[in-house]
């Protein structure tokens, strides 16, 4: 196959967005379903069933969870709630999302580069002044796919001044399999300003229902709720993230992640076998360090068909597809690199 043979044969393959390649969970979509019976009513503002599910499954009290938007949205409310101090400090190769986030908060971006494909820490704690609002974190990183380690962030937010909160964002955090990176959760308990968020758009596959929670220390949740739109999350995003949280759903779902992580492993495997240089990954991606080659290289892919994510002069991100799709990414990888790419 050559690249571009793919138009016209199959539908395009999009390993763009850290979607999953899993449908919904049957139980989540047959709630999802009755819940459609009452659209003409409004959501419960206050997404009592959800915060109470979460307060039992996390082990800490409903004052401490808001629910909101996706992990991006919670973000952009704790961010904004937490002024009036202009700098937010963040890790330069992240999250897309996070200047744009800081910018609407009316805040200013504190780029700290990255230690090869993860935080340096020790930095980043430099950067934090007297007129730092707030540090963010990615664990694992989006795009690199880099998970943290237990004793840097542990070290690292000891240096962190107590009124600074962290926020640390694990939208990825179910396909974590390094003992060494630090559940959030462990480490909300340990330290007063950390705060942690995480989504149901990723691993449980309620992209389209923009759903997700963050555990903040008590004292900063009533104002960064008063920021969220009011009736939101929906009542039909409510009830799948609900009964996400059974242990029906949760058993599929653990399934689900360790076949994709198994498939994370041998699609690495494969591009590091055709001569590719690719990052070592905790995430749902993958990250290929292409430099120059990155918008070629995708531009390239979306001839054959296939849609990846380039960030110009550093590097592409190529989600973690079903087996046929990354099947259809291999054969275009060895032709492109047999063209010269």
């Amino acid at each position: 196959m050559t690249p571009g043979t793919a138009v016209g044969t199959h539908p395009p393959a999009d390993l763009s967005m850290n979607e999953t390649p899993y449908p919904p969970l049957p139980g989540v979509r047959r709630v999802v379903t009755d819940a459609a019976a009452a659209l003409q009513r409004y959501p419960d503002r206050t997404s009592a069933a959800l915060v109470a599910a979460l307060s039992q499954r996390l082990g800490v009290g409903p004052e401490a969870i808001l629910v909101g938007p996706g992990s991006a949205g919670l973000c952009q409310h704790l961010v904004q709630s937490l002024g009036p101090r202009p700098d937010v400090v963040h890790p330069a190769l992240s999250f897309e999302g996070y200047p744009l986030i800081i910018g609407n908060a009316g805040a200013r971006a504190v780029p700290v580069p990255m230690d090869g494909y993860a935080h340096d820490l020790p930095a980043m704690a430099d950067a934090v002044t007297e007129r730092t609002r707030c540090v963010l974190l990615c664990n694992p990183n989006n795009p690199t796919g880099a998970a943290l380690r237990r004793d840097d962030v542990e070290a690292f937010l000891d240096r962190i001044p107590a009124d600074v909160p962290v926020i640390v964002d694990e939208a990825y955090r179910e396909f974590v399999t390094d003992p060494r990176s630090p559940d959030g959760m462990d480490l909300y308990r340990a330290y007063d300003n950390v705060c942690v968020l995480r989504t149901f758009s990723k691993a449980y596959g309620l992209a389209a229902l923009r759903v997700g929670y963050a555990v903040v220390p008590p004292r900063l949740t009533r104002a960064a709720a008063l920021t969220g739109a009011v009736f939101f999350p929906s009542a039909l995003a409510q009830a799948a993230a609900v009964a996400s949280l059974t242990p029906e759903v949760g058993a599929e779902l653990t399934r689900r992640c360790t076949e994709l992580v198994a498939e994370r492993t041998r699609l690495i495997g494969a591009l590091r076998g055709l001569g590719l240089t690719v990052a070592p990954s905790e995430a749902n991606f993958v990250w290929l360090p292409l430099g120059e080659r990155a918008v070629p290289f995708a531009d390239r892919a979306r001839e054959a068909g296939i849609l990846v994510m380039a960030l110009p002069g550093a590097g592409v991100r190529i989600t973690v597809g079903s087996p046929e799709a990354n099947e259809r990414l291999r054969a275009f990888v060895r032709a492109a690199l047999a063209d010269g790419l």
